[in-house]
């Protein structure tokens, strides 16, 4: 189902209304047997308190807000897991975390080992079911945690994610992979495309990852609703992969044409996903890119980062608001989840 962009503009722009919720934060470390180590994890919440600081700020992004020593605010909230994407991290997407809190949810992320900053192994990495196992084991830590399984709605469970996240976030809706669609994916895009190039330059060999494991289902039952930010590894996909959703399902796509990351595109001009799933809701936002989802740039941030030769992170298509980009998505997801 197609969202009219301007439509649904309209219609969200009273979530804007909502008076800010004070956003607090944990920061904690959980075993993660299937990883055979430790897991970081941190949960973002409505919280009541005095003293401010700010969260994951650097020379190049603004920071988060967050409430110290913080007291959760009483009551049932509902919960969205969020994933990360390809060698990013839960501070990253903080922006978004505090979001969510400020309309209502409670929200639970981890830094995925193999596939995060500062742990990115190539060899691994795409041993993507390990990452929906992480989300399953975070919720489960939460559900019996004893200051927050109190203040959770488990009947309104969500998930959500960005790049590699959204895939995640897809795995626990019940969305099953095809590794070599993934393989021919690349195959095709070649140089073409830089994600592609940079596994054959690290030397990974996609056919030599378990293909039974990639391919099975890492439906978590619990997670009734899913929302997918430029969502990656949907190429190649058949009925047979999509048959056991039953989760609600929002794609959102960042940017069109030119401006638009083919391998996370998933319209009739890329992987096509969106036809396996027609009951999905699916918007597209534009001008943007893949990267402006990674938060609010300062004034500097582009220049570093041309400087440094890293990604073009805080380089947007002109005509970009990336502060009302990400306010969009904010809202989108609130509206999808039906938060508060």
């Amino acid at each position: 189902m197609k969202l009219p962009l301007l439509t649904l503009v309209m219609t969200l722009s009273a979530g804007t209304e909502i008076a800010a919720q004070d956003v607090g934060l944990v920061e904690l470390t959980i075993a993660a047997p299937h990883h055979d180590q430790d897991m970081q994890m941190a949960v973002m919440f409505p919280a009541a308190g005095q003293r401010q600081t700010m969260f994951a700020e650097n020379a190049v992004f603004y920071g988060t807000a967050v409430v110290e020593n913080a007291k959760p605010v009483p009551g049932q909230h509902p919960v969205v897991l969020l994933s990360h994407g390809w060698g990013g991290n839960y501070a990253r997407m903080a922006w978004l975390s505090a979001g969510l809190v400020s309309q209502g949810a409670i929200v639970v992320a981890v830094n995925h080992p193999g596939s995060t900053t500062l742990d990115l192994d190539f060899a691994t990495a795409f041993n993507h079911w390990t990452r929906a196992q992480d989300m399953s084991a975070a919720l489960d830590h939460a559900l019996q945690d004893p200051v927050f399984a109190p203040l959770i709605d488990t009947s309104r469970i969500y998930a959500t994610g960005f790049s590699y996240g959204g895939w995640t976030a897809l795995s626990l809706a019940g969305v099953q992979g095809n590794r070599d669609g993934f393989f021919d994916y690349c195959e095709a895009a070649g140089a073409g495309s830089q994600f592609c190039a940079k596994l054959t330059a690290e030397g990974v060999n996609v056919t030599a990852i378990d293909q039974e494991k990639y391919e099975a289902s890492y439906k978590d039952p619990r997670v009734s609703a899913v929302a997918a930010i430029d969502p990656g590894l949907t190429w190649d996909l058949a009925y047979k992969d999509v048959r056991d959703v039953t989760a609600s399902l929002f794609l959102i796509g960042l940017g069109d044409g030119a401006d638009r990351l083919n391998a996370t595109d998933t319209s009739a001009l890329g992987s096509n996903f969106e036809a396996l799933v027609p009951q999905a809701a699916v918007m597209t936002i534009a001008p943007a890119m893949h990267f402006t989802a990674l938060g609010l740039c300062k004034p500097a941030g582009e220049a570093i980062l041309i400087e440094e030769q890293d990604d073009p992170v805080c380089t947007d298509p002109v005509g970009t608001d990336r502060a009302q980009v990400l306010d969009m998505i904010i809202d989108s997801l609130a509206a999808h989840f039906d938060l508060n």
